[in-house]
């Protein structure tokens, strides 16, 4: 690995083949079992290899690659994640994958109600809290891009969402952990 690591940071291009031969297979069956799903699963590997590719001169110690190759498969699969929870299509495809037939009437009956619950429990929200919370959950922007807009600073986005955080956990309590999960999958 050391010799393959070194060559690449050499710009050899055939260093990178190996390493995609080597790390492909294991990186899918990673990325399939995190995802779920097989759809984009090629497009986010090579991803990471371009990324591989783009930082090979930074690439350190060849002992701690498996990890850092992992790490970073892992934060493009989160990123990938939390994109396609925005996307009403991929929910519903989920939820038709991860429930029996005869319960998804009940289920998404259930569904309704409580996003209902949750669309309501957010809009009693203070108003900046509101504000802060959507441009975070519902646009999907990171602290520093709310605090820019916003003219605050990253601290003060911090505080706005731990506070509807706590503020949306006591108003949910009632409903039980199904709301939980329901506000931290999908909120």
């Amino acid at each position: 690995m050391e010799k393959i690591l070194q060559d690449l940071a050499e710009d050899d291009k055939s260093a990178l083949e190996q390493l995609f031969a080597y790390f492909y297979p294991r990186l899918y069956h990673f990325s399939r079992t995190f995802l779920k799903l097989e759809d984009g699963i090629d497009d986010i590997l090579q991803e990471v290899f371009i990324r591989i590719w783009q930082n090979r001169k930074n690439i350190g110690n060849p002992s701690t690659f498996n990890s850092y190759i992992f790490t970073i498969t892992r934060n493009i699969l989160l990123n990938e994640l939390r994109s396609r929870l925005n996307n009403k299509k991929f929910r519903d495809r989920l939820f038709q994958l991860s429930v029996a037939e005869e319960y998804r009437l009940t289920e998404q009956l259930e569904y309704n109600e409580m996003k209902r619950f949750v669309e309501q429990a957010i809009g009693d929200l203070p108003s900046k809290h509101k504000e802060v919370f959507d441009l975070s959950r519902l646009d999907g922007l990171s602290y520093k891009e709310i605090a820019e807009k916003l003219a605050i600073t990253e601290k003060s986005v911090e505080y706005h969402i731990h506070q509807s955080i706590i503020y949306l956990k006591k108003r949910l309590k009632n409903q039980g952990l199904f709301s939980l999960l329901f506000l931290h999958l999908f909120w």
